[in-house]
């Protein structure tokens, strides 16, 4: 098992924007750093050396979302949406070696939460190969 934890905003995976000539860009500015983050957080975690885990994977993160002044809320049920966070980590994860795939996650556990007064935002990841018998 795997566990990364990621300091920082997290980002969602967005709509890529067309600007000519065949270019696509990202529509969040948000998202290179948060991927930057997160793909730092985990090399840093498999102790510099690409892992490429190639088999069916558990992903669990819980994304630790600043608190507004006045949330409506007990829960950050608002933007960014979940999917879209889940995909942003996924593909840092991938660029950084974790796995094969982001294919190869078979089974996820997603939330989000706010940030507490002691606590940093960011995301704890957890990681781990799925014994392939059923």
């Amino acid at each position: 098992m795997i566990r990364i934890r990621v300091y920082g905003i997290p980002a969602p995976q967005g709509s890529k924007r067309h600007v000519g000539n065949g270019v696509m860009i990202e529509s969040s500015k948000k998202v290179k750093p948060w991927r930057e983050a997160v793909k730092w957080a985990a090399v840093e975690a498999m102790g510099g050396k690409a892992l490429r885990l190639d088999g069916p994977i558990y992903l669990g993160v819980v994304f630790v979302m600043p608190r507004p002044k006045k949330p409506k809320s007990a829960f950050p049920d608002r933007t960014p949406d979940l999917s879209k966070l889940i995909r942003s980590t996924e593909d840092a994860l991938t660029d950084a070696g974790l796995w094969a795939d982001d294919a190869r996650v078979v089974s996820t556990m997603a939330r989000k939460v706010y940030a507490t007064d002691t606590q940093l935002c960011g995301a704890e990841i957890t990681v781990r190969p799925i014994d392939g018998s059923i």
